[in-house]
């Protein structure tokens, strides 16, 4: 998730408003930061009540029953939907006018993205080959946790330029959208041809809308409602209604986000993503038992596999290609940045929390325990990633180490 400054207010004479970029930049990043830090906060409350006392209150909650779906389902594909749908608002955004609207902004993200992604799932992959029940989950290392990473380098202050958040932002953007194209193309069963054509028919409305000139927001979420409906029924996985709406969100005039119909959505979204969408999330599926867990659980393909693809794989694939590409000089450093962070970033990518947790959901439907090792996989890599990038990017401020090597 990134901002792009060319599409701040700007002076009479046509030259950006310093002060307007800083404060929307400050105000973007404390909103993603701030929400980081809640999202860790419910995810370690998930666990405390998931090991404490009321952990039968905790997951029978989550089972209860609510107009045909329980909690669980609910948050995960009605909730999430929303999150799914600022995602594609700013997929849309970086992608015409932000830090992604030109071939040399998407080359650094870009290879980093691919590495972060690739890497990881040859990782989960390796470790378990030869185990057809557990090989679907080869994607869940593949993602990155936008708002836990910048939670993260909240906590670091100035020892942080904001060209390197910037960077992590937009890497996570297209690290977000192969996301997105996998749960599409991978995690999609049992498809219902009569709810498949209703989808198809709610998204025609949406593209003759915006081709229309249509910029008033409601007429799009109604359809947008109709279309999660049908897709749940269809087979294909409800949250994929929420970047279809989002894509079909006029932009209108990028200067202005009282006039655009886009800006204007995500600028009412993102705080309630921020700060209700993702830590109820968090607070639903991060709560594992670690009853009975012994060292030797740790080292099952499916925790072994996640952690090792969250932690190794994406240091080495985001940082490796991102190194190659500015080493082929297809790509440049961030400004003020130098390689120590830029591999400090690349193990903060390692952060896998939300969307990990979500594709293994996708990935092991009907088996429990599965999901478990899952989720032990992602906190255990993840906070192994945390804790390492921490450490490397106060060691790069000491150091000086502010300039390219």
């Amino acid at each position: 998730m990134s901002v792009n400054p060319s599409s701040l207010p700007k002076t009479q004479d046509g030259r950006e408003s310093s002060s307007s970029a800083a404060s929307f930049l400050s105000r973007f990043f404390a909103a993603e930061s701030s929400g980081g830090l809640i999202l860790m906060a419910a995810a370690f409350v998930a666990l405390v009540v998931a090991n404490s006392p009321w952990s039968a209150a905790y997951f029978a909650t989550l089972q209860v029953k609510v107009a045909g779906l329980s909690i669980e389902h609910w948050v995960n594909d009605g909730l999430m939907a929303i999150f799914f749908m600022l995602v594609g608002l700013e997929i849309k955004r970086e992608m015409l006018v932000g830090q992604l609207s030109t071939w040399s902004d998407r080359a650094l993200p870009g290879f980093a993205a691919l590495g972060g992604m690739l890497i990881p799932a040859f990782i989960y992959i390796a470790v378990n080959w030869g185990s057809a029940d557990t090989l679907s989950g080869w994607a869940i290392p593949a993602a990155t946790d936008i708002a836990f990473a910048l939670g993260i380098l909240s906590l670091l202050g100035k020892r942080v330029p904001v060209s390197l958040k910037i960077f992590l932002s937009a890497l996570a953007i297209l690290d977000d959208l192969g996301a997105v194209l996998i749960i599409a193309l991978v995690y999609t069963t049992g498809l219902s041809v009569g709810m498949l054509l209703a989808s198809l028919g709610a998204v025609v409305v949406l593209v003759v809308m915006n081709r229309c000139g249509v910029r008033a927001l409601l007429p799009y979420l109604v359809v947008g409602a109709l279309l999660w409906f049908f897709m749940l029924q269809s087979g294909v996985h409800a949250t994929l209604a929420g970047v279809i709406l989002a894509l079909c969100i006029p932009l209108g005039d990028p200067a202005n986000e009282h006039t655009s119909p886009l800006l204007h959505l995500e600028e009412k979204l993102h705080p309630w993503v921020a700060f209700a969408v993702v830590p109820i999330f968090g607070f639903a599926n991060a709560g594992v038992s670690l009853a009975g867990i012994s060292p030797g659980d740790l080292i099952k393909p499916v925790p072994l596999g996640v952690t090792l693809g969250l932690l190794v794989g994406k240091q080495i694939g985001v940082f490796g290609l991102a190194a190659l590409a500015i080493r082929a000089r297809l790509a440049k450093l961030p400004e003020g940045c130098g390689w120590l962070q830029l591999y400090g970033v690349a193990l903060l990518c390692g952060i896998g929390f939300t969307m990990s947790l979500f594709i293994g959901a996708l990935a092991f439907p009907n088996a429990p325990a599965l999901i478990d090792e899952v989720k032990v996989g992602v906190l255990l890599g993840s906070i192994l990633s945390a804790v390492l990038a921490v450490i490397v990017l106060r060691s790069a401020k000491r150091s000086g180490a502010h300039t390219p090597g």
